[in-house]
């Protein structure tokens, strides 16, 4: 066994010596750990063990899965000087060799890095030494903000910097590319020597492209340095530094007289710095407007907030400056400044900044409201319930940053590619600069005809063998682009999760982000999710209505119509008195939906309740039983009278309860957790496109057949009765047949189920725990959001192929164009420095992308 490492590594969670038992054979029974000692009264656990056949991450997992909390910190980390994605590598691994780094991933697109370490082993500064000893520039969070306002500095000094690098090079390489022009149209024109002198004009060439190559070249030069000698492994800096030098260099060899007949290219080897220099400016552009959605939604917060203080006078404070329980006072047109609840007023509130829902939404006392929400008519008085890091806002753009920074896996074939991409390109440019100096008659007399040799400045008959040689070699190196690849997939995943927050879809990770489009099964929990996981009274049905008495034909409608209602009123204060001193849901939708009929519960004087039958109730009304028929029965009340309008109530998915008074029945109620509006069209959607949608609840089997008849699944995908703790088990049911399914919950009961789905969505109205527990989190409460997840993760994952297909493509086609001589170095460079942007081009586009334009299927309910 090679030597070992010894970790400590706080965790959270442990009772007893158990505990400690339990983690110790977790821990222990990895391949490649040697000792583990762990210890419930210090809260840790030391672990020996050899990082060549396990990893830290490994340690974690198994803690993790043993039932416990191994401690560690995650940091994002903004790095500057990253090229392409061989930089990311670079880092990942200097990073990574760190003692206490858990993992570690590198994204060349947003220019971070996330780090995930044991804070009792390795502690932030060594990250930012590890990332500079790799010759990458490390924004330090100064300002405690996360590194944001350093972040944003870092990307507009370096946008101001590469500006004024194209700017110098245009304007010294604009007369060589005249001159080059002049060459090309006007043969002769230009005299070979500097008037009035004896000196070749070629040395104006050179005192025009020295300053462009000592001054725009010289970072690709130190950071070619820098990747050879001390990190050994070549990126795309080293293929710019040997196109632009070979072309200068022979240009200096042949200008010195040491090959006489040579040409000069000093308007190449400028032309090549300033393209990739433009290049990089416009690439640099690109990622900031690619992430100017989570910055337009961090600017979104209030920067003030109007603080009502306990003696009723106003004071205006900086929004860091609020606490939980403020009560702040919120005028028409201003922001929320935090997430609170509303203690006075009433308003409508926009709230589509966060949850996508561009309808305002109604407020009043006792409702919640987001954060940087926007009050639009009346003043409202809010009592802040969450501040700083914890509001949603800023839940919002934490999940997404986590989104940007894991990457989804067909990501790895780039990296793959990348990684062996510019060893392969140096050689392939020898290679063929060889054969070209060796056997340039054979291979001219074979390229001759084809139509893009004059590009090749007519072959090594026109200008020398070696000099073509040269050419060919510059050319290979400069079109490939690895760049191109190693933005393709960060920069579609970091808009796809930006569309998402803006539409209130939040994606944990890119890899979340690809595996939603892969479902072929959707799992909806009812409670909650297809309802409303509310319970309001639907129907209140006298005795006389409920059964099937005929009518006097003699008789006065309008006596009719007023016994009818006598007899719901006293139907509904009967039970409205009974039940308003219980706290269980129905009877709150009881004594809820009686008020609303304008109905008051009198007063209560002694209430029982009778274990799965009901209550019985001494009121003001006389003694009241509200209940199952066999309660009633054993009250000496004849229910029959009411059963069938209770049969047909419960049919309808209702839940039905008999109400008597005195002995007598007055008649049945029946309350319902409504179905939501969007839950048909979700599911006919999802159906749509080839989707099997299931429904799990815990309900009786002929209210879930119900609601699923409401909403479109199909009887034979319901599973009605599950037990909160059987509804994982269900999950895997569902999946045993190889099935990738999306479970849809909102409830503690529900986090299981997430967690053991393919995909694990939790409605944002959900607990905290499911929305832990789940890959993504629909921040509106409609099941219709399920469309839009899948909608931009396959938006996202067209756009990442399109990528891809485009930066394969371009260097399948274009390094055989080179390495055949058909190509000229200056136009390998603007090849090379146009086809990284058109990458981020083709991503920006992706931004209009509507997640609800494919699917407008609301319309056919309507």
């Amino acid at each position: 066994m090679s030597d070992q490492h010894r970790v400590t590594i706080d965790i959270g969670g442990m009772t007893c010596a158990n505990c400690a038992a339990t983690i110790e054979d977790a821990v222990g029974d990895l391949d490649g750990v040697g000792e583990v000692s762990a210890n419930y009264a210090t809260d840790e656990a030391t672990v020996a063990f050899d990082p060549d056949r396990v990893s830290l991450s490994t340690l974690f997992d198994a803690v993790e899965s043993a039932g416990y909390d191994p401690i560690a910190e995650t940091v994002s980390v903004g790095i500057t000087g990253m090229t392409c994605a061989n930089c990311s590598a670079t880092i990942e691994d200097a990073v990574g060799d760190l003692p206490g780094v858990i993992d570690v991933d590198a994204n060349f697109a947003t220019d971070e890095a996330t780090v995930r370490y044991v804070p009792s082993v390795t502690n932030l500064d060594d990250v930012y030494d590890a990332i500079e000893a790799a010759g990458y520039e490390p924004i330090r969070d100064e300002d405690g903000d996360g590194g944001e306002s350093a972040k944003d500095a870092a990307r507009s000094a370096e946008l101001r910097r590469q500006r004024r690098l194209t700017l110098f090079g245009a304007a010294l390489s604009a007369p060589l590319l005249a001159m080059l022009v002049l060459e090309l149209f006007a043969p002769g024109v230009i005299p070979d020597e500097i008037p009035g002198t004896s000196l070749h004009v070629g040395w104006v060439a050179f005192a025009l492209a020295t300053p462009v190559q000592v001054i725009l070249g010289r970072e690709f030069y130190e950071n070619s340095y820098t990747a050879l000698v001390v990190n050994r492994r070549a990126n795309m800096d080293v293929l710019i530094a040997l196109g632009s030098s070979t072309a200068y260099g022979y240009s200096v060899v042949a200008l010195l007289g040491v090959l006489p007949q040579a040409g000069l290219y000093f308007d190449t080897a400028a032309l090549i710095l300033v393209f990739i220099t433009l290049g990089n400016y416009l690439e640099a552009r690109s990622k900031s407007q690619a992430g100017e959605a989570i910055r337009s939604l961090l600017e979104m917060e209030a920067d003030t907030a109007t603080v009502v203080r306990e003696d009723g006078t106003e004071a205006e404070v900086p929004l860091e400056d609020v606490e939980v329980g403020d009560h702040l006072k919120v005028k028409p047109g201003e922001k929320v400044p935090t997430d609170a609840v509303v203690v006075e007023g009433e308003s409508a509130v926009d709230e589509s900044m966060v949850t996508g829902e561009s309808v305002p939404v109604e407020k009043t006392e006792g409702d919640e409201v987001i954060g940087s929400t926007v009050n639009e008519t009346g003043v409202l008085v809010v009592e802040a319930t969450k501040v700083g890091e914890e509001t949603a806002i800023q839940q919002i753009v934490k999940r997404v940053k986590e989104a940007q920074s894991r990457q989804p896996d067909i990501q790895r074939v780039a990296d793959r590619i990348s990684a062996y991409f510019v060893p392969a390109v140096i050689a392939n440019a020898l290679l063929w600069g060889g054969v070209w100096y060796l056997a340039p008659e054979t291979l001219a007399t074979f390229i001759s005809s084809l139509p893009l040799w004059g590009l090749a400045a007519g072959g090594p008959a026109a200008v020398g063998v070696t000099e073509f040689a040269v050419l060919v070699f510059a050319s290979a190196v400069l079109i490939a682009c690895p760049c191109a690849l190693g933005l393709a997939t960060p920069a579609a995943t970091m808009v796809g999760t930006s569309i998402g927050a803006q539409h209130g879809v939040l994606f944990e990770g890119g890899d979340v982000l690809e595996r939603v489009r892969d479902t072929d099964t959707v799992v909806f929990d009812k409670t909650g999710t297809l309802t409303r996981g509310e319970m309001t009274l639907t129907d209140a049905r006298p005795v006389t209505a409920a059964t099937d008495g005929a009518v006097p034909a003699d008789a006065d409608e309008d006596a009719v119509d007023d016994d009818e209602r006598t007899a719901e009123e006293r139907l509904l204060a009967a039970a409205a008195t009974a039940e308003h001193g219980s706290e269980h849901p129905i009877a709150e939708a009881v004594v809820a939906g009686a008020r609303d009929r304008g109905v008051d519960p009198g007063e209560l004087q002694v209430l029982q309740n009778v274990s799965g039958k009901g209550i019985r109730a001494r009121t003001e009304h006389g003694t009241v039983v509200v209940g199952k028929p066999e309660l009633l029965r054993e009250n000496d009340v004849d229910p029959d009278p009411a059963m069938d309008a209770m049969a047909e109530l419960e049919s309808e998915g209702k839940t039905a309860m008999l109400v008597a008074c005195d002995g007598e029945l007055l008649g049945v109620l029946a309350v319902a957790d409504e179905v939501r509006e969007s839950a048909k069209q979700a599911v006919a959607a999802l159906r749509d496109r080839g989707i099997a949608v299931h429904m799990i609840t815990g309900d009786n089997e002929r209210t879930a057949r119900a609601v699923a008849e409401q909403v479109g699944v199909d009887p034979d995908n319901v599973r009605a009765g599950v037990l909160p703790e059987d509804k994982a088990d269900a999950v895997e049911a569902i999946q045993a047949d190889g099935s990738r399914a999306m479970m849809v919950g909102d409830g503690v009961n529900d986090a299981p189920a997430l967690a053991s789905a393919f995909v694990g969505v939790a409605i944002g109205s959900g607990t905290d725990v499911a929305i832990e527990a789940a890959d993504v989190t629909l921040m509106r409460s409609d099941p219709f959001d399920v469309v839009k997840a899948i909608n931009v993760s396959e938006g996202t994952l067209a756009k990442i192929k399109q990528n891809l297909f485009w930066a394969l493509g371009y260097n399948t086609a274009m390094i055989p164009l080179a390495s055949l001589g058909l190509l000229q170095p200056v136009l390998a460079a603007g090849a090379m420095a146009f086809s990284s942007v058109s990458v981020l081009a083709n991503s920006l586009v992706f931004r209009s992308y509507d997640p609800d334009e494919r699917y407008r299927i609301l319309k056919r309910f309507r």
